[in-house]
């Protein structure tokens, strides 16, 4: 019934081919032939072109997309608005380089993000091209101020892939293997509400315990508070498992950052731009960063991140770091355009269509036998699959059939964390699409739950 009713519907799935098809599969072995065997690829999804939530493959095949490009199109592919504001640019100036020259619209950004950021000190902006770039600069810029050069982060937490950023990263252990000795003077400490409380039935210890373990543990027995450049997190943890911590994790790690003058660095480079029904993950707890990077979603499918740190921290001169073509007036342009389709609509959608979704999955772990754990906000949703409900054994198997067995279905999702899928569909997401979505993970766990 499902995929008779979307070969009617362009905006749902629709399949014409096995997968991959046969264009599919003769550019998968090309690209074999020159390609880094670096990239992780779970299926075999070759796409062609792509609109709103929806993209299609060289052979014709229509899949949902629930990925948006890793949390990246929070407009939606090729949203008219932000493909005009990039033609527009495009034809007028491609590049001139921030770093050494003046443009206006690199300015407007600035001022937007400023605006925008949690809290309500003065910022400052810095600009590069990726995530990982944006917390190379927060690192750097954290030491520069404070004259200290070590750093407290998480366990589970995804910061970037280069050295610096790689070093905050503990995620998974291949993502570190074979890069030899990493940044010195990185403690990583267990994230709250992650599985070593929630899968012992401490949620209440959880609140407090992590930020009791740094003060009275990492600062008294490891590292010098006053060696403590910063603490690096992720509001809501993204490749760790789409973890949500519960408020007084937050309000306890601020607390415990002002008594020892340790700056709070919050990466924001997923779950920012709207993608959790505000524009930061951070506004949902009140959290003020000192740095917040920002990345992905900022200009819709561009390469544009920013570093947006209060002004008094933002003091290095010039030369101190700097980036040929962070700040491009292209992707500046189609950052602009995403800003204010976000605050027009979209960020309001992500809350709704988000709540929506939620509350159908929310029964799940009661429903569905090997369903552990349906938690998020907005359209940032993580479903977490367990072996046994009360021994909370990962089952990591599960997880990667039913990826799998979506995309077959023609929805696409990606796994986060151990044993989680993550739901980080484009904010253009209707509760059509949100349902159907839904409809077909649900028959893919029935699928797998009696074939198990």
């Amino acid at each position: 019934m499902t995929q008779a009713f979307s070969t009617v519907r362009k905006d749902l799935p629709h399949l014409v081919t096995p997968l991959p098809g046969p264009q599919a599969r003769a550019i998968i072995a090309r690209d074999h032939t020159v390609l880094s065997p670096s990239y992780t690829r779970p299926y075999p999804l070759v796409v062609k072109k792509g609109e709103g939530a929806i993209v299609e493959d060289v052979d014709g095949n229509r899949f949902l997309d629930l990925n948006a490009g890793i949390a990246v199109v929070a407009t939606g592919h090729c949203h008219p608005k932000v493909v005009e504001a990039i033609q527009r640019q495009a034809a007028q100036l491609i590049h001139m380089s921030g770093t050494d020259f003046y443009y206006e619209n690199m300015v407007q950004l600035a001022e937007k993000l400023a605006q925008l950021a949690p809290g309500k000190l003065p910022r400052k902006v810095y600009f590069g091209n990726s995530g990982t770039e944006a917390i190379e600069a927060a690192l750097k810029m954290a030491r520069y101020h404070t004259g200290r050069e070590k750093f407290v982060a998480f366990l589970g937490g995804f910061h970037g892939r280069t050295l610096g950023a790689l070093s905050l990263t503990a995620s998974k252990a291949v993502q570190r293997k074979g890069f030899g000795t990493l940044l010195p003077g990185i403690v990583h400490v267990p994230y709250a509400n992650c599985y070593r409380c929630a899968y012992n039935r401490q949620p209440e210890t959880c609140k407090v315990e992590c930020v009791k373990f740094i003060e009275h543990e990492v600062l008294r027995c490891m590292l010098p508070a006053e060696e403590v450049a910063a603490i690096i997190l992720e509001p809501i943890q993204g490749e760790g498992g789409y973890i949500v911590p519960p408020q007084k994790f937050f309000d306890e790690l601020q607390a415990l950052a002002q008594r020892h003058g340790i700056r709070l660095i919050v990466d924001e480079v997923q779950s920012g731009m709207g993608r959790t029904g505000k524009m930061w993950a951070s506004d949902h707890f009140g959290l003020e960063p000192d740095i917040l990077t920002v990345a992905k979603g900022i200009a819709s499918g561009l390469p544009l991140s920013a570093t947006i740190a209060r002004v008094e921290l933002m003091q290095w001169k010039p030369g101190a770091h700097a980036s040929t073509f962070g700040g491009n007036p292209v992707a500046v342009a189609a950052a602009l355009a995403t800003v204010e389709l976000l605050e027009q609509e979209l960020i309001d959608n992500a809350a709704r269509v988000g709540q929506h979704m939620l509350n159908r999955l929310s029964e799940w772990p009661q429903r569905y036998r090997y369903v552990g754990d349906v938690r998020g906000r907005g359209l940032m949703i993580g479903i977490e699959f367990v072996r046994d409900q009360q021994s909370r054994e990962r089952f990591p198997e599960f997880r990667d059939q039913l990826e799998t067995l979506a995309f077959e279905r023609g929805v696409l999702v990606l796994g986060a964390g151990p044993n989680s899928i993550r739901l980080s569909p484009p904010l253009t997401l209707t509760r059509d699409q949100a349902d159907f979505a839904i409809d077909t993970l649900e028959d893919c766990v029935k699928t797998l739950t009696m074939n198990t």
